[in-house]
């Protein structure tokens, strides 16, 4: 299966968080999944929330379009990012499709 694709307007993101890292980012992929490193704890939903607000960010989008579909208290999660309104470099550097196929 692949990291990213597209459903509609939707980009779904296979993920594999790697949490209480140094720093945020991506460092790659591993196993179909985009393996993504944060400074947040894995406790209280904090790694989930921390995810969100960067994917948010990244992609121009208001914290409420992103969401975790599957995976909320594993390290291997589903994503979905609602109508991106641009493209991080690392999602391109990583061979993800922009823009959306029609």
């Amino acid at each position: 299966m692949a990291w990213c694709r597209w459903q509609g307007t939707d980009l779904l993101l296979e993920v594999r968080v790697q949490p209480r890292a140094s720093r945020d980012e991506v460092t790659g992929l591993h196993d179909g999944a985009l393996r993504v490193r944060l400074t947040a704890p894995p406790v209280d939903s904090r790694a989930n929330e921390a995810l969100c607000r960067w994917l948010a960010e990244d992609f121009g989008v208001p914290l409420a379009a992103v969401s975790v579909l599957r995976g909320g208290a594993s390290r291997s999660k589903q994503v979905r990012v609602s109508a991106p309104r641009r493209v991080p470099a690392w999602y391109t550097a990583q061979g993800g499709e922009w823009p959306p196929p029609a």
